[in-house]
């Protein structure tokens, strides 16, 4: 059987985060990058 990869990406205002995973069961990589210290410092993020 052919294995099959699932990329996936999400992103809001102050994190994004990719995924893979395989056969959809097993993931390989979750990678996430965030901004919520340098929002913290404003008292969170105030959307305008």
């Amino acid at each position: 059987m052919k294995d099959i990869y699932i990329l996936a990406i999400e992103s809001s205002c102050d994190e994004t985060a990719c995924s893979i995973v395989k056969n959809g069961r097993e993931v390989l990589s979750n990678v996430i990058s965030s901004q919520i210290s340098i929002h913290a410092k404003f008292g969170g993020v105030v959307p305008e």
